[in-house]
């Protein structure tokens, strides 16, 4: 066997072998030429040896495996053994420091992940088995993106996983320095930095602990670990199972590379030969700046030099504000804003400007140059070959909108590869900063603003009402915003709320019935027959908007993960139960501490019922709500059963395709919200 690994290394062959030690499994990877590992989805091995598990695709996924299922059990019924694996890794996305998903080492009885979901699951669940116990699958993700359903600490960090994405324990990516034989101080990693790392992960069968490291390619393995746990794979895992590697893309460009990998049962793993490991692909190409290799005259050498700087600044200031232009955008010339413009307007686009991160782009605050008008520059990802004119033509429209509860689309800019829509900049921010805080946890309530009153409530509900109205029923053209949600919902100076995001909106002309389309828009405000038509309505927003009163007044978002339950409260579930109960003021948001008017409470309780119905038959226009919140005309009385109710949270949770819908809120300062990911394939 010697001989023969030295015959491969001198052919400069990656090598990978399996062998036993005492019946025990073990192998290595020194890159990936020449491997027979099993491969999925848009997983390849590249001429240079690297396992490409994502090639940049958005929305999809790739699996690897190694090729024979490992013993994990001596005998049925009897512990897991202890096991070791190290590997080398890197991700490289289209922008810096930014990436939708990460990657995901694995151990699972089988290697049919056909069901995975390309969008928050890594490529190894979905929203139906995702926690099942009958999953038996352990995994150690490198999550790049934080998800609130999945309760995740950062968008950076280490995650031990059994059966599902809520990890059993999870730390920020990073490691501990050691200096004088001990560990030291914490140093943070940049999962997506586009650099190489290797990873670590142990299972130590004796005191059932998982623990793994991270560290830059060629450092010592740390002393103390990034991230461990104390958790019996005995009653996870199979007698028999595979192991390997999944990753997804979801929306942004990224690609998960795996430069090598070792396994050992009951050992360490194999050392990794890093020197002899391929090299990642640069991610982008580096400025080419001119070298006189030539001693000329000093007069010639001057000009020469000269000449250079001028060309190179021309080029460079050319390549900076270089736009995408069509013959068919002229005619909306007027709308179309310069890059040049809205890069000095924000700072170059710095750090310091960055607002937030949603779910497809940045946002950033900026003053444009000669108007000196406050801005919000969204950021996002565009395919320009098909649909695109139609996408601008409807921007350009939704843009001559014109009311006081309604955030002001401006325009647009188009680069290859990216697209920037501008809006009115709304100082306060968004409205789930005040519900929820930053992140939606207790933690962060402390740095959120102060509670919002019960007045203040009430008028941020007729004016989603009236903006709504007005999109429906007042304006040249009908708009569905098919996006309504406290995330988008953005307050002004006067703490007034004004609708914004219409990235997902459709228009079309009075009296005509809308085409069918695809699903796009946020799980829990998704009216349940969009699953059997796909068409979006007036009455689909009379929905969405129920739900986002019922979250208003009780201060609760419309689905929330129990983890002590094992399942998804749903808002109106529970608050219609308190309807039944007679304590219908129960469910007000507590925070108030009883400092709010009954009558307006209880309206705006019904009212919120009412408009999320599970029968768009039921649901009142927003003409009619308007007339409700106004005191004109008495809403009218919910029939006491929870039959027709009781439907709706299943459609929410298998009426649709999580990938589809599954938008995650902003948390920018001032949101500017989600923008179609199918805007590129047509409207």
């Amino acid at each position: 066997m010697s001989s023969l690994l030295k015959l491969v290394v001198f052919l400069g062959l990656t090598f990978a072998t399996s062998f036993a030690r005492s019946n025990d499994p073990m192998f290595a990877y020194n890159g990936f030429s020449n491997t027979n590992l099993e491969l999925d989805g848009t997983a390849s091995i590249t001429e240079n040896g690297l396992l490409e598990l994502t090639n940049g695709k958005v929305m999809s996924k790739g699996h690897a495996f190694f090729p024979d299922p490992l013993r994990f059990r001596r005998s049925p019924n009897s512990t897991v053994q202890s096991f070791s694996a190290s590997f080398v890794f890197g991700i490289i996305s289209v922008y810096n420091n930014l990436s939708s998903h990460g990657l995901a080492m694995f151990v699972a009885p089988g290697k049919d992940f056909s069901a995975a979901t390309p969008v928050g699951y890594l490529g190894l669940f979905n929203a139906q088995n995702d926690g099942n116990g009958t999953n038996r699958v352990f995994a150690l993700e490198l999550d790049t993106y934080q998800n609130s359903e999945f309760q995740d600490i950062d968008n950076n960090h280490v995650g031990i996983n059994v059966n599902g994405l809520h990890s059993v324990e999870s730390h920020a990516a990073g490691f501990y320095r050691d200096r004088n034989g001990t560990s030291e101080s914490f140093e943070d990693l940049t999962l997506c930095s586009q650099q190489a790392m290797q990873v670590w992960v142990d299972y130590d069968s004796e005191s059932a602990r998982i623990s793994s490291t991270v560290a830059p390619l060629n450092t010592a393995r740390p002393k103390r670990p990034t991230v461990s746990a104390s958790y019996n794979l005995s009653a996870v895992l199979a007698d028999v199972a595979y192991v390997g590697f999944s990753s997804s893309t979801g929306k942004i460009n990224s690609r998960h590379y795996v430069l090598g990998w070792s396994f050992a049962m009951n050992g360490p793993a194999p050392a990794i030969d890093t020197s002899s490991l391929p090299k990642l692909p640069l991610a982008r190409s580096k400025p080419h700046r001119p070298v006189l290799e030539v001693v000329l005259p000093v007069a010639t050498a001057a000009l020469l030099v000269a000449a250079g700087a001028v060309v190179f600044l021309s080029v460079r200031r050319h390549i900076r504000y270089a736009e995408l232009r069509e013959d068919w955008e002229v005619e909306f010339g007027p709308h179309r804003f310069s890059y040049k413009d809205l890069f000095r307007a924000t700072e170059g686009f710095g750090d310091k400007n960055l607002l937030g991160t949603g779910g497809f782009g940045r946002v950033y605050r900026g003053v444009l140059p000669r108007s000196k008008l406050k801005v919000a520059v969204k950021k996002v990802s565009h395919d320009s070959k098909q649909g695109m004119k139609e996408f601008i033509a409807e921007v350009v429209s939704i843009g001559r909108l014109q009311h006081r509860n309604l955030v002001k689309l401006l325009g647009y800019c188009r680069r290859k590869g990216e697209l920037l829509l501008v809006y009115d900049y709304v100082p306060n921010g968004s409205l789930d900063r005040y519900l929820y805080g930053r992140n939606g946890n207790q933690q962060a309530m402390a740095a959120a603003p102060a509670t919002l009153d019960w007045s203040r409530r009430f008028r941020i509900i007729k004016g989603i009402a009236c903006g709504l109205l007005y999109l429906h029923e007042e304006w040249e053209k009908v708009v569905i915003h098919r996006d309504i949600k406290a995330s988008n919902v953005l307050l002004d100076d006067d703490m007034n709320a004004r609708l914004g995001d219409f990235g997902l909106a459709r228009l079309y002309d009075h009296g005509v019935d809308p085409q069918t389309t695809h699903v796009v828009g946020t799980i829990g405000y998704l009216a349940p027959e969009l699953a059997c038509t796909g068409k979006a309505t007036p009455l689909t927003d009379v929905f969405a908007f129920g739900v986002f009163v019922l979250e208003v007044a009780c201060g609760r978002r419309p689905i929330k993960h129990s983890e002590a339950q094992q399942n998804r409260l749903v808002l109106f579930d529970w608050v219609f139960q308190h309807l039944q109960n007679g304590s219908l003021t129960d469910a007000i948001d507590g925070r108030l501490k009883g400092d709010y008017d009954v009558d307006e409470a209880c309206l705006a309780l019904k009212l919120g019922l009412l408009c999320s119905h599970p029968f768009a038959s039921a649901r009142p226009s927003m003409r009619q709500v308007m007339q409700y919140l106004h005191g004109d005309v008495s809403p009218p009385e919910l029939a006491p059963t929870h039959q027709s109710f009781e439907a709706l949270a299943l459609m929410q949770e298998d009426g649709f395709d999580p990938y589809i819908m599954s938008y995650p809120s902003s948390t920018a300062t001032a949101s500017i919200g989600t923008v179609s990911a199918t805007m590129s394939q047509g409207r």
